[in-house]
């Protein structure tokens, strides 16, 4: 009889130790509350006031969020603009011999950080900010044009918002630019975007102002093209790869069980175990457990080196074991996130031994991408770029299970 009870209790071990009575040891198995999870490009944030949402980044101690310097790259937008104004030539630029440069304004969505912080960058460079994001509230300002001063004023700044409630929408800018030809004729002398979807709506417009200057933000692979055509004046590389890179090899350091200041610098400003190093700059902010890529200015000096298809040499086939990632992108129809930072995700990630699993929603109902986000059991790990900033809750809720 104690050789048949011995048999029995060895049979009962599947996947872990067993214990009298055939109970398994799960000890090692990571609860879905513990696994890492790394919020990415959208930051968890309250969107009026643009407070960061702390409950969320500190979820658990493998939470952290990558993305790009927001308010350093406003600046960089707004110093790209004013460096083209003091450059160019006044009699060309004021189109209709006022005296006064006018702009109209595409904002992205007044309740997004990175949008609020392009927009404050525009209206510093070009003197009409008037301590808020609202697009309503603004004031004269003033710039150099080819050696002289002139009156600076904002015709109209507007959320492009399509008919769908989705935000950052190229559509929405297309009519929007229509109506403003329309509407201030002459008076534009200046158009600028948000980011480089808007500005290509913009140029979509049948009556968009042939010679008008016109700045977006992202550095898509079209609007570089643009850029080249003479078409883009000039947009802001966020510089996606070091972003996608950089979501990634934070769930790498931390599947791997890194910990401390080794989650945020082994592979960043030191190569990691497996001799992978991102070699462009990318901050990390201990008060946001955030890390940052910086900003860069493309125009047409330098577009060239912007163009599609060159990838960080920095990051090289590991020796890493696969693990599966559970990652949610808040809208299929964003421009940056399809056309620049997923196929970057889909570069890096076999590189790192990185299986990624996509969903993606509609930009407009957080529903669309929470409903996908499940399965937790099969994943590793998870990234989330959520459709509103501060729904993180709502996601990490999930989690809990």
């Amino acid at each position: 009889m104690k050789k048949i009870i011995s048999a029995v209790l060895a049979l009962t071990v599947v996947a872990g130790v067993a214990f009298a009575g055939g109970a398994k040891d799960t000890s090692n198995v990571a609860l879905n509350k513990d696994k890492p999870l790394v919020f990415f490009n959208r930051q968890p944030s309250d969107p009026t006031t643009g407070a960061i949402d702390m409950a969320s980044m500190n979820w658990n101690a493998k939470t952290y969020y990558v993305g790009f310097d927001a308010a350093g790259g406003g600046a960089v937008q707004g110093k790209l603009i004013t460096d083209y104004l003091a450059a160019a030539d006044a009699a060309v630029i004021d189109r209709n011999g006022d005296g006064t440069i006018a702009y109209v304004l595409c904002i992205g969505d007044v309740g997004h950080n990175d949008s609020k912080a392009r927009t404050e960058g525009i209206r510093r460079a070009l003197g009409t900010w008037n301590g808020s994001t609202d697009p309503t509230v603004k004031k004269e300002g003033s710039v150099t044009v080819g050696g002289k001063t002139f009156k600076v004023v904002e015709l109209e700044g507007k959320a492009m918002t399509g008919t769908d409630g989705s935000t950052w929408n190229a559509n929405a800018a297309t009519e929007a630019m229509g109506n403003w030809a329309t509407k201030f004729g002459r008076q534009i002398d200046l158009v600028v975007s948000n980011n480089d979807g808007m500005a290509m709506g913009c140029l979509q417009a049948s009556n968009f102002p042939a010679g008008v200057p016109i700045f977006g933000y992202d550095a898509n692979a079209d609007a570089i093209e643009a850029i080249g055509a003479g078409k883009l004046s000039g947009t802001v590389s966020q510089n996606v790869d070091a972003q996608a890179a950089g979501t990634l090899q934070v769930i790498r350091n931390l599947l791997d069980g890194l910990t401390g200041a080794d989650v945020y610098s082994k592979g960043f400003t030191a190569a990691d175990q497996y001799g992978n190093k991102i070699t462009a700059t990318v901050e990390y902010k201990a008060d946001q457990k955030g890390l940052f890529a910086l900003n860069g200015p493309v125009n047409a000096a330098n577009w060239k080196q912007y163009t599609a298809g060159t990838r960080d040499a920095g990051i090289k086939q590991s020796t890493a074991a696969k693990k599966k990632v559970l990652l949610t992108i808040y809208n299929s129809a964003d421009n940056f996130l399809s056309s620049s930072y997923l196929p970057a995700l889909y570069y890096y990630a076999p590189l790192m031994g990185i299986d990624l699993t996509v969903v993606q929603g509609d930009g407009q109902n957080e529903a669309s991408c929470l409903d996908k986000f499940t399965n937790f059991n099969n994943f590793d790990a998870f990234a989330i770029n959520m459709v509103k900033t501060n729904s993180g809750r709502d996601y990490t809720d999930k989690l809990k299970y």
